[in-house]
């Protein structure tokens, strides 16, 4: 097998096992959150090192714990120069402290299918890529889920138009398995915390209203920012089509929160999407 070794264990979180299963434990153990009743279809987390966002990651997949998931589809951005807009991995599995997560191949192809179908082009094969948003998802999804196959989307760009056709084209591709869908993203990058807080509250208020275009054209205005906003787009997206009619802030914080430096923070949210039964 063909295996991406981790390009950030031991510097973003820790590469002991024991050392990761104790710190994801008690970012876990500190996740005091009351579990939305339903079918829980996809989360938003940060995706900074574990030190800076797994406090607040973790009110995300605290969700998760119990549930059975065969497919888990990360998107997050593309943070270093790529060939193409829309990337995959060309391995056959992720390796991290906790073992590997062997990638679905055969839905990558159908997800390659539809957004050619939709676009006229469709994902790239990266190989000896560090891109980091992904990885850093994986320990708390093993954690909290166990085994399970994955679909890694890496995104370029924040194109609207290409956002929607890959958020129909995902919901296509999982529709009938029991599927997960992670948005992987950072907010506001290096503000002072009160100008962090007022750019993330906007970008928060248009996830929880469940407006995929809305936090698109919140960045392209300027008046927020998500480094992986086209990923949060496409998951709002797909989890629409596939039925999901709620969706949750359940925490926000800061690297200031962490550090103690309040002069420039990255902004950290993690939400919850699920379907509701309607009364």
């Amino acid at each position: 097998m063909d295996i991406r070794r981790s390009s950030i264990a031991s510097v973003w979180y820790p590469a002991a096992p024991v050392r990761l299963r104790r710190r994801l434990d008690q970012y876990l153990a500190d996740a005091h959150i009351q579990v939305p009743e339903g079918a829980i279809l996809g989360i938003v987390a940060p995706h900074a090192g574990l030190r800076y966002s797994g406090a607040v990651a973790a009110w995300a997949f605290a969700c998760l714990r119990g549930l059975q998931v065969d497919l888990v589809a990360i998107l997050g951005p593309m943070h270093r120069d790529a060939p193409a807009p829309l990337l995959t991995t060309a391995y056959d599995a992720y390796e991290t402290p906790l073992g590997s997560v062997v990638v679905d191949h055969n839905a990558v192809r159908q997800l390659d299918q539809g957004l050619r179908t939709r676009l006229g082009y469709s994902l790239t094969p990266l190989r000896r890529d560090n891109e980091h948003s992904l990885e850093i998802e994986l320990p708390f999804l093993q954690h909290t889920l166990g085994s399970f196959r994955l679909l890694p989307v890496m995104i370029r760009d924040q194109d609207a138009t290409e956002m929607e056709a890959l958020g129909h084209a995902l919901a296509e591709t999982v529709r009938g398995q029991r599927a997960l869908l992670v948005a992987s993203s950072d907010l506001s990058h290096f503000y002072p915390q009160p100008i962090a807080n007022k750019l993330d509250s906007e970008i928060l208020r248009r996830i929880e209203a469940f407006d995929a275009a809305g936090v698109l054209a919140a960045i392209k205005e300027g008046i927020a920012y998500a480094c992986g906003g086209a990923a949060i787009a496409a998951v709002l997206s797909a989890t629409h089509d596939l039925g999901a009619n709620r969706v949750r802030i359940v925490r926000y914080g800061t690297s200031g929160d962490v550090n103690g430096d309040y002069h420039s923070v990255v902004g950290y949210g993690a939400a919850v999407i699920w379907q509701a039964q309607e009364p």
